[in-house]
């Protein structure tokens, strides 16, 4: 092997380096994805299979049943609309 083709190979070696580099963790992120909708979709699986057979029932929750209480964003919101009305 020449000199130019040493270089060539240790450039191409490189830049195959850095491209695995740069996918490896899109890769393991798709990876553990999949596995954890496995487990969701087993999980699931679970559960129809228990309600089905009257092992377990399950209650659905009632928009009603939600807490009342505002949240932050709105109590701020609430505080701005107020201030602006003072001042006009």
């Amino acid at each position: 092997m020449t000199g130019n083709q040493i270089e060539a190979l240790v450039g191409m070696l490189a830049t195959f380096g850095l491209l695995v580099l740069m996918i490896l963790p899109s890769v393991i992120g798709i990876v553990r994805d999949r596995r954890i909708d496995r487990r969701i979709r087993e999980a699931r699986e679970d559960g129809e299979t228990r309600t089905r057979y009257g092992k377990e029932t399950r209650s659905t929750q009632k928009s009603s049943d939600r807490s009342t209480v505002p949240s932050t964003a709105t109590w701020y919101a609430e505080g701005r609309r107020s201030k602006k009305l003072v001042n006009s």
